[in-house]
């Protein structure tokens, strides 16, 4: 058995912390695999340092001073160093590094920007494997380029390359602990290129399909995935089980823990995963896996998101036209927008798109392109909306879901502004306005779980 361990960066943000995770990796000799975030928020008016080295990449493309971000970054490590009694030779090698960036060629904004970002992971994982070996736990600092994380050449979105997977696959000939600095890899030509942000999950989600692990654990500041949002739902379920599927639909509508790209990697392997908590790894936590044995409630979970518009379209024997919809889907494809959802009816049709992507040059565009190309009659564009997303693989086996849904929402007076429910029924998605998002939450999950 061997486990790839991801810790995050408030589990990382203080020695009191780090000496938390090196009991959790002590005290279980199979987590040979250690991926690491830069060190996060130790209060909530606090400073992450992911933010500081954005702002000094970002200080010295302006052409501005540096200095006090650079002392601010020192400070964190060293305030670390010093609380746990580390030589001087780690912070001589952290700062050796924070000065090289300063060296960096700047004649690509993006690429520069990545290899400052990456600093922080890579500067804490040799922090770290420095404190466990004073500690008397073997471990030992491995970049991802020594790692084999080869990455396409797309700044702060880059994608890993499928022939990572056979170097990556001989890290488990090394002993000891390996300690990986999570969020970036290297481009073919040896360039840094970061993974979304977030993308921490990501290296872990990577490094367990190399390697073939067990199993993924994931450490974070809570005791498992809840069933609602806990800052909206006071204090809601803790979920024991979700499947790969439930993640995937409950991190697109909102859920925090997971970006949407993470669990990839591990779900193509088949390799569960587990949410723990580091201030709490007795807790069970969560395991995602590919499937569940027990469905003992239809919903396991519901998530919301705001920022949506809907395009509303309508045209009288829309049903009839040949290519109407793919019209439609080439308009936006020209205007380069995404879109999350198209609910239809034999007249009407809704697309659901992020708001932030219509300016008010693209949203003209789109509607005069809609009213001349395909002669609709009535188009317009419905701002302001949130979607509820009701998730649960156990749906599909039990009938009246979306009415007991539909009727939570019509009791608490908060109209439906459509509704959607793929073909897996896995989800059903509602669409409200923004104003009723949290009163919708909260009613649809006294429904289901109070």
């Amino acid at each position: 058995m061997m486990k790839v361990t991801k810790f995050g960066g408030s589990s990382l943000a203080s020695a009191s912390q780090l000496e938390k995770v090196l009991h959790i990796m002590r005290e279980d000799a199979t987590r040979k695999f250690m991926i690491v975030s830069a060190p996060g928020k130790r209060f909530a008016e606090d400073e992450k340092v992911t933010d500081l080295l954005i702002e000094l990449g970002e200080a010295v493309l302006a052409g501005t001073d540096t200095t006090g971000f650079q002392t601010k970054i020192m400070q964190r490590y060293q305030q670390i160093a010093d609380d746990l009694k580390l030589t001087d030779a780690i912070m001589e090698e952290i700062k050796a590094q924070l000065e090289k960036l300063l060296t960096l060629d700047v004649t690509s904004p993006e690429a520069y920007l990545d290899a400052v970002k990456s600093s922080g992971e890579d500067n804490h994982a040799r922090l770290i494997a420095a404190y466990f070996n004073q500690a008397g736990l073997k471990a030992h600092y491995v970049n991802p380029l020594q790692a084999g994380m080869i990455v396409t050449n797309e700044p702060g979105n880059a994608q890993i390359l499928p022939q990572s997977y056979t170097k990556i696959a001989t890290l488990r000939q090394l002993n000891d602990i390996i300690v990986i600095p999570g969020f970036f890899g290297y481009t073919e030509t040896g360039r840094i290129c970061t993974f979304s942000r977030g993308g921490s999950d990501i290296t872990g989600s990577i490094i367990a399909n190399g390697v073939q692990a067990s199993l993924y654990e994931n450490f974070t500041d809570v005791d498992a995935i809840y069933a609602a949002n806990p800052h909206i739902v006071s204090q809601p379920k803790e979920i024991a089980a979700l499947t790969y599927r439930e993640m995937r639909e409950l991190s697109y509508a909102g859920f925090s823990v997971f970006h949407d790209e993470a669990l990839i990697p591990a779900f193509k392997a088949g390799i569960p995963v587990q949410v723990k908590n580091t201030n709490n790894p007795t807790a069970p936590g969560t395991t995602i896996t590919t499937k569940r044995q027990a469905i003992d409630t239809p919903v396991v979970g519901i998530a919301s998101d705001s920022g949506f518009c809907g395009i509303y379209i309508r045209k009288y024997l829309m049903n009839r036209e040949i290519g109407f919809g793919r019209h439609v889907l080439e308009i936006l494809e020209d205007c380069q927008l995404n879109f999350e959802h198209m609910p239809s009816g034999i007249d009407e049709l809704t697309i659901i798109l992020r708001e932030d992507q219509l300016t008010e040059a693209v949203k003209a565009t789109v509607l005069n392109r809609l009213k001349q190309e395909l002669a609709v009659d009535e188009v317009k564009i419905q701002h302001h909306l949130a979607l509820i997303m009701v998730v649960g693989e156990g749906m599909n086996h039990n009938v009246g879901i979306t009415a007991k849904a539909a009727t939570s929402l019509a009791n608490a007076a908060i109209n439906i502004e459509m509704i959607n429910q793929g073909s897996s029924e896995v989800s059903i998605m509602f669409g409200v306005k923004e104003a009723d998002e949290k009163k919708a939450l909260q009613v649809i999950y006294q429904a289901f779980f109070d």
